[in-house]
C-alpha cells in the first residue's frame, strides 16, 4: 500500500493540483477527475477506511433541499428555448427601442435582462438571441463587432441577474442566504446591463456607422398594440418568480416551482405546449443537472480530503501571506478565479475554490454575500474569456459560417473590459450590494 502522508501537506497539495491538471489536460472530464483524484488520496493518505467519508460528504450536498430550485430553473429555460415567447418579446421590445441610434443594439440586451430573470441560465439564451437579434443586425448594417458583443454579453446576464444558477450554487457552497444573495446581485446585474447599453450608446453615436437607425415604421398604433402582448407573460412569471421571494412569500425553491408553472402555462396559452416540447425540455434538463451533480460530487469529495488532509489551512495560510492588506488578499483571489475561467467551466470553479475562499472572506471580515456578488461577477467575466469561454461557443453554434471563433471572441474584448471595471467597482463600493 503507498503512503502519500510522507510527503507533508505543500508538496501533498502540488501532487494533487499537478494530477488534477495532467489529467484535465489528456481529456477526462472535470466530474471523474475530481472523484479519481479523491479516491487516489483518500485511499494513499488515510487508508482504504477513509473512503466512507467521501461518500458521506457527496450525501451532504446533494441532499441539500434548496438544490431542488436548479432543475425547476434550468427546466424554466429549457422550455423557453422551445417556445415562441423569447421572439414574441423580441418584437414587442422593438417599440421601446424606437428610432434610438443603436436601438435594437439596446432592445437585445432589454430582452436579455428579461430572460436573464424569467430563467436564471445561460446559453439557451445566447442561441436564442444569436437567432433572433443577430441576423437583424447584421441585416440592418451594424457594425458585426458590436452586434456580435452585444449577444454574447448580453446573453450571459444570467449570470448575475436574479434567479442566476450562479447564485444558487454559490449559496448552496457558501451555506448563505440565496434570498439575501439574489437581492444584493439585483443592482449589480442591472449596473452592467447599463454598462452595456452605455456602451452601446457610445459607440453609435461616435461614429453613426456602427449602429444604423431604423427606418421609420408605417405601422399604426392600432397595428403595434398587438405586439405588447409579448410583453405581458414574461413580465406576469418575473412577478411571481422574483416578487414572491422580495415579498416573503415563498422560499427560492418554491419560487422556482412557481415559474414552472408559470412557463408552461404561457406556453399552454399560445398554443405552443405539446408532449415533444416537453419531453425535449425534460431530457434538456436532466442533462444539465446531471452534469452539475457529477461535477458537485467529484468536487465535494476532492475538497473533503483535501480539507482532511489538512489543506485547507495550508491554502488558507498561502492566501492570506500574500499581503496584511484585505483588499489586495481579495484581488489575489479574483485573479485565480479570472484565470481558471479561461480553462473550467463555472461550475467545477465554484464546487472546488468556494469551500477554500469563503472562510477565508470571513476570517477577513468581509461580508459572504458580497463575495458571493463578486464571484459571480468574476463567471461573467470567465463566460466571455478565451479559449474556454462558452458563450463563444453557444454564439458559434448559431451564428453565419463567415463568422468564425476567432472573430466571436475579438468581438468580446470590449466588453470583458466593461465586466472587468464592474469587478472593481462592486470591491471598491461594496454598499452598491446593499451590504
Amino acid at each position: 500500500m503507498f503512503d502519500l502522508s510522507v510527503l507533508g501537506i505543500a508538496d501533498g497539495t502540488l501532487l494533487m493540483f499537478g494530477m488534477l491538471l495532467a489529467l484535465l489536460l489528456i481529456g477526462m472530464p472535470l466530474a471523474f477527475v475530481t472523484l479519481f483524484v479523491a479516491l487516489f488520496f483518500a485511499v494513499g493518505w488515510f487508508g482504504p477506511m477513509a473512503v466512507p467519508l467521501i461518500t458521506t460528504r457527496v450525501y451532504s450536498f446533494v441532499s441539500s433541499f434548496v438544490f431542488v430550485s436548479v432543475p425547476m430553473f434550468v427546466l424554466m429555460a429549457a422550455i423557453l428555448d422551445r417556445s415562441g415567447i423569447a421572439r414574441d418579446l423580441f418584437d414587442a421590445m422593438k417599440l421601446i427601442a424606437g428610432r434610438i441610434r443603436g436601438g435594437v443594439a439596446i432592445q437585445t440586451i432589454f430582452v436579455a435582462v428579461i430572460l436573464a430573470a424569467m430563467s436564471g441560465i445561460i446559453g439557451g439564451e445566447i442561441v436564442l438571441l444569436g437567432l433572433l437579434a443577430l441576423p437583424q443586425m447584421l441585416r440592418l448594417g451594424y457594425d458585426r463587432n458590436l452586434a456580435i458583443g452585444v449577444v454574447c454579453a448580453g446573453g450571459s446576464l444570467g449570470t448575475m441577474v436574479p434567479p442566476s444558477i450562479v447564485l444558487i450554487i454559490y449559496g448552496l457552497t457558501a451555506n448563505v442566504s440565496i434570498g439575501d444573495l439574489f437581492t444584493a446581485a439585483f443592482l449589480p446585474g442591472f449596473m452592467l446591463a447599463g454598462f452595456y447599453v452605455a456602451y452601446v450608446l457610445f459607440r453609435a453615436y461616435l461614429n453613426p456607422a456602427v449602429a444604423p437607425v431604423l427606418e421609420e415604421s408605417d405601422m399604426t398604433w392600432k397595428e403595434k398594440l398587438p405586439l405588447l402582448k409579448g410583453l405581458i407573460l414574461p413580465a406576469l412569471v418575473i412577478f411571481f418568480v422574483l416578487g414572491s421571494i422580495y415579498g416573503g412569500i415563498a422560499s427560492v425553491t418554491e419560487a422556482s416551482a412557481v415559474g414552472v408553472a408559470g412557463v408552461v402555462l404561457s406556453t399552454a396559452i399560445r398554443g405552443e405546449l405539446t408532449f415533444s416540447l416537453l419531453r425535449g425540455a425534460v431530457v434538456q434538463t436532466l442533462a444539465t443537472c446531471g452534469m452539475i451533480v457529477w461535477i458537485g460530487i467529484g468536487a465535494s469529495a476532492i475538497v473533503g480530503v483535501f480539507n482532511l488532509m489538512g489543506g485547507l489551512d495550508f491554502v488558507n495560510n498561502l492566501i492570506t501571506g500574500i499581503s496584511d492588506n484585505p483588499t489586495v488578499v481579495i484581488l489575489f483571489m479574483m485573479l485565480i478565479l479570472f484565470v481558471l475561467g479561461m480553462f473550467l467551466d463555472w461550475v467545477g470553479i465554484a464546487l472546488l475554490t468556494l469551500p477554500i475562499f469563503v472562510p477565508i472572506v470571513k476570517d477577513l471580515g468581509f461580508d459572504p454575500i458580497w463575495f458571493g456578488v463578486l464571484f459571480c461577477m468574476n463567471m461573467q467575466v470567465a463566460f466571455l474569456s478565451p479559449p474556454f469561454g462558452p458563450a463563444g461557443f453557444y454564439l458559434k453554434s448559431v451564428a453565419p459560417p463567415d463568422i468564425s471563433l476567432g472573430d466571436i471572441f475579438k468581438s468580446l474584448v470590449p466588453f470583458v473590459c466593461l465586466q472587468i471595471i464592474a469587478v472593481a467597482i462592486l470591491i471598491v463600493f461594496p454598499g452598491i450590494t446593499g451590504r
